[in-house]
C-alpha cells in the first residue's frame, strides 16, 4: 500500500505488524529492496502489512522519522516504531528482524 503525509497515520494503524518502506524513485538500493518487501508481504499475509512512503512527496513523514538515509524501513506495532532497518539489506536479514518483531508481539 502506498501512503503519504495526509494518510500515513491511518495506513499504519493496522492490526498486523507494519513495515514502512521510506524510499524514493531515484534511489537504486530502494528499488532492490522493493521486490523483497513485496515477497515478504505475500509470505506473511495477514501478519505483515507493507506501507511504502515516497520521501520526496511526503517530507513531513520523512522528517518525523528522521529518514536521512534511504532505504529506511520502520517496523511498527500500532503507531510505535519497534525496529528500524537502514540500507538495502538482504532478504534473510529483513526477514529475521520481522520475525523478531512478530515474536515480541506474542
Amino acid at each position: 500500500m502506498d501512503a503519504g503525509d495526509p494518510d500515513f497515520d491511518a495506513a499504519v494503524a493496522a492490526k498486523p505488524l507494519v513495515i514502512v518502506d521510506l524510499w524514493a524513485p531515484w534511489c537504486g538500493p530502494c528499488r532492490m529492496v522493493a521486490p523483497v518487501l513485496e515477497g515478504l508481504s505475500r509470505e506473511l499475509a495477514g501478519r505483515l502489512k507493507v506501507v511504502k512512503v515516497n520521501v520526496d512527496s511526503s517530507p513531513v513523514t520523512a522528517q518525523k522519522y528522521e529518514a536521512r538515509s534511504i532505504p529506511m524501513m520502520l517496523l511498527m506495532d500500532g503507531s510505535k516504531v519497534v525496529d528500524t532497518i537502514v540500507g538495502a539489506q538482504p532478504k534473510p536479514v529483513i526477514r529475521s528482524r520481522i520475525d523478531a518483531a512478530l515474536a515480541r508481539r506474542g
